[in-house]
């Protein structure tokens, strides 16, 4: 069973909550019905944004994109937060063996072309898991890096509305959610992973760094392009 917030917790994250609740239950109830989806990676964060979703609706679709690269931890810890929540609409999805064989046959695209293999492992899956929806919910927080620094709650990508409904809190405010609802933390997360995602191109972040430094560790690419790119067909590249 899911706990409810605890009464010893402060007004003020209490109230922080209470709105992130709203804002949610109006998106998936009354904006939205049977019509949006929550996207999860599964990884260091997830399971707050997982937990209020559940809170709401626990029949309300997830979809998680399976890369084929992703540590087995995160595999794992996914299944575990699913059966803890109680979440019934779990949608794995990822490249076709078409795709793979043709974009990236011998499996190590990431070392070469990152932004072509993400392309072809996440933002072309997520298109067409996205088909039969209007809108969808993502986890993504201004504090995570300058990038996402003047994120706002609600944007507008490729004709679908996207909801970013912990865009404002913090890492303190991550931190107390999850001690205060008693949830586990992605097995990772103790060795230094602050964000992850495919196995090769996550790294432990160094002190003083922002929680998304140890993506595409030595590069300049800092999004995998779900969020950044529209996608457009492998064929037209």
């Amino acid at each position: 069973m899911i706990a409810e917030p605890t009464l010893a917790k402060p007004q003020s994250a209490a109230a922080h909550v209470a709105r992130t609740l709203e804002r949610l239950a109006k998106a998936i109830s009354k904006d939205h019905p049977g019509r949006i989806a929550l996207v999860s990676s599964f990884g260091a964060d997830a399971a707050v944004l997982l937990h209020l979703v559940a809170r709401i609706d626990r029949a309300t679709p997830i979809i998680f994109i399976d890369t084929g690269k992703l540590f087995g931890e995160t595999l794992r810890y996914r299944d575990a937060i699913l059966a803890q929540l109680g979440l019934t609409d779990l949608r794995t999805i990822g490249p076709s063996q078409g795709e793979e064989s043709q974009v990236d046959p011998e499996g190590i695209l990431f070392a070469s072309d990152p932004d072509r293999c993400c392309h072809m492992r996440k933002v072309m899956p997520l298109a067409r898991a996205l088909e039969p929806f209007d809108a969808w919910i993502n986890g993504r927080k201004r504090f995570q890096a300058s990038s996402r620094a003047m994120l706002e709650p609600v944007e507008t990508t490729d004709g679908k509305t996207k909801y970013n409904p912990l865009f404002d809190w913090t890492a303190e405010d991550i931190a107390g959610y999850f001690a205060d609802q008693n949830l586990p933390p992605h097995p990772l997360v103790a060795d230094g992973f602050l964000s992850i995602g495919c196995m090769p191109c996550s790294d432990r972040i160094q002190a003083g760094e922002d929680p998304r430094a140890g993506r595409w560790r030595g590069q300049t690419k800092d999004e995998c392009g779900i969020h950044t790119l529209a996608p457009t067909s492998l064929r037209d590249e």
